[in-house]
């Protein structure tokens, strides 16, 4: 059985997933970003019981359609920027429809109407909080970052840097009280 949870962005939120499901005595074949497969079927109490103790550590077990493609939307976004090694050289829009099996189209529908922002949108600002991790860990440079999360140059990165969070990527890093948001409240 597929279980859809929303939330779930961290190894960590991996980790809480995994021990609520043990301590119900359920059997996981997987373990992923915001989706679970279970050997059970779930009857109404123990999926009531799941989604009480999920609440507790900040997640949530999700019913609704649409709610879970948008999940799974996020997650494919959050898994591409913030855990790949490399970003993919395809158009993003490819990529993500590829990925979920739906026409890009149809996706970016749904995210606008639901989120009330787009996917681009959405993409940009967790670059952008990639570009922010990337500078205070201070191993690379902004022309290393601009390729790594696939800029077409350091002025891109630059100006989009600067929407965002209204300062240049240098002024940034010289900052004491380094802003950073956790991975879960960006776009939300």
């Amino acid at each position: 059985m597929k279980l859809y949870i929303k939330y779930m962005v961290s190894t960590r939120c991996k980790m809480v997933v995994k021990e609520e499901l043990r301590k119900m005595g359920l059997h996981f074949i997987v373990v992923d970003l915001g989706e679970v497969d279970i050997m059970e079927n779930l009857n109404s109490e123990q999926r009531e019981q799941l989604k009480k103790e999920l609440l507790v550590s900040g997640l949530e077990l999700m019913d609704d359609k649409r709610a879970v493609l948008i999940e799974k939307i996020k997650n494919v976004i959050i898994e591409m920027v913030h855990y790949s090694t490399e970003l993919p050289k395809v158009n993003y829009s490819d990529y993500i429809s590829e990925k979920l099996n739906h026409d890009y189209t149809y996706l970016s529908n749904i995210f606008s109407e639901v989120k009330g922002t787009t996917i681009q949108q959405f993409i940009i600002v967790h670059k952008i909080e990639r570009a922010k991790e990337l500078l205070l860990y201070d191993e690379l440079n902004l022309t290393e970052i601009s390729y790594k999360l696939n800029y077409s140059s350091v002025a891109h990165l630059s100006n989009q840097f600067k929407k965002v969070t209204g300062l240049s990527p240098s002024h940034f890093k010289q900052l004491k009280d380094k802003r950073r948001s956790p991975i879960e409240d960006i776009g939300n």
